[in-house]
């Protein structure tokens, strides 16, 4: 167990400098030049400021320095200076994280009730007016894109409605939107995933020989059919997790939430380089270490896998 974590502690150094190298190379071509954006006035217009600012920044050395530079300072737990505000990045987005970190936690502990309750007892009473209604609801969020969700909810309870403030302040009350927002899609595929994989366990032979031994309803529901069934929903869960993590940019643009993926759509309309690149190297870095998270339990929920 111990070297199939460190090689896939190995992994994550592999994915995120892949990772930021594209990036690097994508934002090299991309037109424009952010020294505009740094001085901001006719002083960008300057030959001279522009000069010093590509000097100040290392902007004028080729990429594959300035990439060997970023990733010396990235070893060290820094991920540069901000264009605009002229402040280290981490500094920026550190109590962004935390906010969509948030935010990701409440869409997550709503994914885990409504979802597997729903999945669940709709397994359970197979056919019934329960699971037919489960069915149609879960495939009709499933099919409302987030953006068109998120605009609804904001248009009645925060215009019509006026029970949730305009402008996200961080409070649970203004969090409120934004997490069912971003847990309604998840929690109707969580439900749909625990119910077929519930199904297709219930079928097995050794719950059949469970139930033939006389255990009790609960004991083979728990200890058999739960525990067996809930590896594809971690699974699902932990990529949701982890791409809730790296920043619900739709979401957190509409309800004005101020976290990573408002930061990244600020930093690309600036062009914001040094923000763009520490959002992604987050991003990969917390969504590899979830997967590293959700393998490992898989082997406690599951014996018969052996990570190593």
């Amino acid at each position: 167990m111990g070297r199939y974590v460190v090689r896939r502690l190995g992994q994550l150094i592999i994915v995120v400098l892949g990772a930021t190298l594209i990036l690097f190379a994508s934002l090299f071509v991309l037109p424009g030049d952010p020294v505009g954006q740094i001085a901001g006035s006719d002083k960008a217009r300057d030959p001279a400021v522009i000069e010093q600012l590509h000097k100040e920044y290392g902007l004028d050395k080729p990429l594959v320095v300035q990439y060997g530079t970023y990733v010396g300072k990235l070893v060290k737990g820094d991920l540069g200076e901000d264009y605009t505000q002229r402040r280290p990045v981490t500094e920026i987005l550190g109590p962004k994280i935390v906010n969509t970190a948030k935010l990701a936690v409440a869409a997550i502990i709503f994914d885990i009730i409504i979802g597997m309750f729903a999945g669940i007892v709709a397994a359970i009473k197979r056919y019934s007016v329960w699971d037919i209604s489960v069915t149609f609801v879960t495939t009709l969020a499933i099919g409302v894109p987030s953006i068109v969700l998120g605009m609804i909810m904001q248009r009645i309870f925060v215009i019509q409605l006026d029970w949730f403030p305009l402008i996200a302040d961080g409070s649970f009350k203004s969090m409120i939107l934004p997490a069912i927002t971003l847990a309604i899609i998840d929690a109707a595929l969580v439900a749909q995933l625990a119910r077929s994989t519930m199904l297709e366990v219930i079928r097995a032979d050794y719950v059949k020989t469970a139930v033939a031994k006389g255990l009790s309803r609960r004991t083979v529901l728990v200890r058999h059919i739960l525990r067996n069934s809930v590896i594809p929903v971690i699974t699902y869960l932990g990529i949701s997790f982890g791409a809730l993590l790296g920043g619900a940019i739709i979401t957190e643009t509409i309800f004005n939430w101020n976290g990573i993926g408002l930061a990244l759509i600020q930093a690309i309309q600036q062009n914001n380089n040094p923000v763009i690149v520490g959002v992604v190297t987050i991003s990969v870095a917390v969504f590899v270490v979830l997967n590293l998270i959700v393998d490992l339990l898989y082997a406690a929920l599951d014996p018969r896998i052996r990570l190593a």
